[in-house]
């Protein structure tokens, strides 16, 4: 793997975190380039030579002792999860923590099984890799939708003092960023409404479109961390930390791979650097967007689940993450908080015999998050360094 000859501005690194853990789903990307038809790779930002393991170094030297830190890093997390998930641990953060750094190395494990699986024991990679999967994404949900309401709650708060987006099918009256919007989500019959009408009646239902949003949020995070408590309890999950016990020791390969050389997991990870630049490229232009586009998410969280493969791929071989990509991946992970914060406000906002001014008030929150997506957009495109992709057929 290499890195792009022009480099671009990327941003500091963020934390990670977020419900899609596993690996992209089938059919969901575009297609693997074939073997044989390398694409123009990419060299480090200062134009020298392609970056390589060292020479004389083994596959299994390379990938082996990757995938046993990961698992070690499992194993003293979950440790860490039981002794603060104590009652004597009231606030619990300490768990939280814990159970973040469980998610990051079962989701580095689970990624690496699926991009390095030609190398590894296939039937064993694919088991693992799919249990990783469902635990990443057990454990994940109570922290997105605690996430998703703070998030709400933050953007209620400031739209309450700000200039407000029209409702849908209206021309805009002012925009919280400069840009047009429309909600979507009940507030369509709203109409235009000058500033200081538009402030009244999302003052008015603000505060009940909060509380509503808290009751539905608070009760979804409680019955997610309910769901985690009992798989974290099931025979189902001992299994998973079982096997993550035994990969800290053993590493089941391929029959053939031992001793072949470290170019055995290049072939690999490009074919994962090739499917993110492949789906950058298909990415809906920005001429056809349009403000309510929900029907184009899925492919921009496609990408960032292809990024999120490409960043651990390039962890195994080259022994850190491509830093060349570290704003394009934050702005997707800002796309997909927007895009689930916008469809929370949609659905709050179907919630039966809600008061006007509470749909209203839901209405310009969706708006207002959908326009945040659009930015994360915009941000993306700027940060991302290969132009090549963003222009092909």
């Amino acid at each position: 793997m290499r890195r792009p000859d022009h480099p671009t501005t990327t941003r500091p690194p963020v934390a990670e975190g977020g419900p899609e853990d596993g690996p992209p789903s089938a059919g969901g990307g575009p297609p693997e380039a074939e073997p044989g038809s390398r694409q123009p790779g990419l060299r480090p930002a200062d134009g020298t030579t392609g970056l390589r393991p060292a020479d004389g170094v083994t596959a299994d030297a390379v990938l082996a002792p990757y995938l046993q830190g990961q698992a070690g890093d499992f194993l003293r997390s979950l440790r860490l999860h039981r002794e603060h998930s104590a009652p004597s641990d009231a606030n619990g953060q300490g768990a939280e923590a814990a159970a973040r750094a469980l998610r990051r190395s079962a989701r580095r494990i689970s990624g690496s099984l699926h991009t390095f699986r030609t190398v590894l024991d296939p039937v064993w990679a694919d088991h693992l890799r799919t249990e990783l999967a469902w635990l990443s994404g057990t454990l994940a949900r109570e922290h997105a939708y605690a996430g998703r309401l703070t998030r709400l709650l933050e953007a209620l708060h400031q739209l309450s003092g700000a200039a407000l987006p029209a409702a849908r099918g209206t021309k805009p009256t002012a925009t919280k960023s400069g840009g047009a919007g429309g909600s979507g989500a009940g507030a369509g019959a709203a109409g235009p409404a000058p500033d200081a009408q538009g402030r009244a009646a999302l003052g008015v239902g603000a505060a009940r479109a909060g509380a509503l949003l808290e009751r539905q949020l608070t009760l979804a995070r409680t019955r997610a961390h309910s769901a985690a408590l009992q798989a974290l309890g099931s025979s189902r999950f001992h299994a998973v930390a079982d096997a993550v016990a035994l990969l800290a020791s053993d590493v089941p390969l391929a029959p053939g791979t031992t001793g072949r050389g470290a170019e055995a997991l290049l072939e690999p990870a490009e074919r994962a650097e090739q499917r993110l630049i492949g789906a950058v490229a298909a990415l809906p232009p920005d001429a056809s967007a349009e403000p309510y586009n929900e029907a184009q998410d899925a492919p921009w969280h496609q990408t960032r689940l292809l990024l999120r493969l490409h960043r651990y791929a390039h962890e195994v071989v080259l022994g850190a993450a491509d830093p060349v990509l570290t704003g394009a991946g934050h702005a997707l992970d800002l796309h997909r908080d927007a895009a689930e914060a916008a469809a929370a406000a949609a659905a709050a906002a179907r919630t039966p015999r809600i008061a006007p001014a509470t749909a209203y008030a839901l209405g310009v929150l969706h708006a207002d998050q959908r326009h945040e997506v659009e930015a994360a957009r915009a941000v993306f495109r700027e940060t991302w360094p290969y132009a090549t992709a963003m222009t092909a057929p």
